[in-house]
């Protein structure tokens, strides 16, 4: 009997000419493929039934959440490896005959059968797209999976989004030095002094919050949609002593009331608004600021064919996610009133952000397998992956937009500089 490996080096040769893309070692313990190409273990015909049911990226990740597939060494440099050698050797779809014996050996492989039984974890959102009650269960979905699960993924500061590394080279510097560099310089460009209001829109687990709170005597209203966050929040205000400035509230951006506010800021919560829900956003934050208030935008975006997270993303991280080319943001800004002042591309700093997530979801594996299970823990070392190399390739990138409401008369009471915001002890 001819080896699996060598039969499926056949069946994908019909799919996608030259050498394979991979190395791979079937569940026979064959291998086929080039032997300096990453090695991906196929455990069971499963792997390739996935691929049948459900052809793409998300065929070929739950083929690797559930163990069908898994891949040896570092996940994130084997998927750069094998996407540049597939984009440049475009697939080809085979005749008719090349299709039969496809077919055939697919069979022989033991491929062609029922459906596999799909992993848990899968987000089911009902509603309309966007709706209250659909905002919650997506934001739930991916943010209350459990503050603990997060404790133990994130620093200590427990911010979930791209640090600044004004210190890269200093082997001393750390993702928690990185992101309170990454605090410090959002509260510096909104000009945060004491008594100032703050609105943080979309707050996680009170990063921000806390700092501007503790570091800056502001006032802040924090809002979040999830329930953990909310008490994890609340909490952790008791506990650094800024009870008096912090009000946490659980509430729908849409249900913000109330203005004169002297800051807002939406630290990567601009991705869970809607493209169509997007310019009532904008009108919501222009409308909570007082005249020459600031805006801190920090977001995600993408090219303008790539307005979502893909297929995986979006079925097993952040239901719903829309992203866009950053320009489109600073246009529905604008055109909510708000002027633009600055845009600071952060796109490689998420890139060693992420990296740092990723040795740390390494280093504590069994506690996050213990935590969660495994088939959890494996999609957030896929996803982490995934989006390391989207950063760092350019399919991602991420922006610190900073803008001001105007007074009628176009007075924004903006610095003649940028110098300040980045000199540690200023006020801009």
């Amino acid at each position: 009997m001819r080896p699996a490996a060598d039969r499926l080096a056949q069946l994908l040769g019909h799919f996608l000419p030259g050498p394979l893309p991979v190395r791979v070692r079937a569940w026979d313990g064959s291998q086929e493929g080039p032997a300096d190409a990453p090695l991906v273990a196929l455990r069971s015909p499963d792997a390739l039934r996935r691929l049948l049911w459900q052809p793409g990226e998300l065929g070929l990740a739950e083929a690797y959440i559930t163990g069908d597939l898994d891949v040896e060494g570092d996940l994130a440099d084997a998927l750069s490896q094998a996407g540049r050698s597939v984009r440049d050797r475009p697939g080809t779809r085979p005749g008719p005959t090349g299709m039969a014996v496809a077919t055939a050996l697919a069979v022989r492989l033991g491929v062609v059968g029922p459906p596999p039984k799909r992993p848990a974890g899968r987000a089911r959102l009902t509603g309309g797209l966007h709706s209250v009650s659909r905002d919650r269960a997506g934001i739930s979905h991916h943010y209350d999976l459990s503050n603990d699960f997060y404790s133990l993924l994130l620093d200590e500061t427990m911010a979930y989004s791209c640090a600044y590394w004004t210190r890269p080279d200093d082997p001393s510097y750390t993702l928690a030095d990185a992101q309170r560099d990454k605090l410090e310089l959002i509260c510096r460009k909104l000009g945060l002094g004491p008594g100032d209001r703050l609105l943080d829109v979309g707050c996680g687990w009170g990063s921000l919050t806390v700092h501007a709170a503790r570091e800056h005597k502001a006032r802040v209203t924090a809002v979040t949609l999830s329930r953990a966050q909310h008490d994890f929040v609340t909490a952790r205000a008791a506990r650094e002593g800024v009870t008096d400035l912090v009000d946490v509230q659980l509430r729908h951006w849409r249900d913000i009331d109330g203005g004169g506010y002297d800051a807002a800021a939406a630290v990567e919560m601009g991705e869970h608004v809607g493209n169509a829900e997007y310019p009532a956003f904008a009108a919501k934050l222009h409308d909570a600021l007082r005249p020459e208030g600031r805006l801190l935008i920090q977001q995600m975006s993408r090219g303008a064919h790539a307005p979502g997270g893909g297929a995986f993303i979006e079925t097993y991280i952040a239901p719903d996610m829309h992203m866009r080319p950053v320009g489109h943001t600073v246009d529905m800004l604008e055109n909510a009133g708000l002027e633009t002042r600055s845009v600071e591309a952060l796109r490689e700093h998420y890139a060693t952000t992420i990296d740092a997530w990723r040795a740390t979801l390494e280093q504590r594996w069994s506690d996050i397998e213990a935590l969660v299970g495994t088939t959890t823990a494996r999609v957030w070392r896929l996803y982490l992956a995934g989006a390391s190399l989207a950063f760092s390739e350019r399919r991602m990138g991420v922006d610190q937009i900073l803008a001001v409401r105007p007074t009628r008369e176009g007075a924004s009471a903006m610095p003649a500089t940028p110098a300040t915001w980045y000199t540690p002890g200023s006020r801009a």
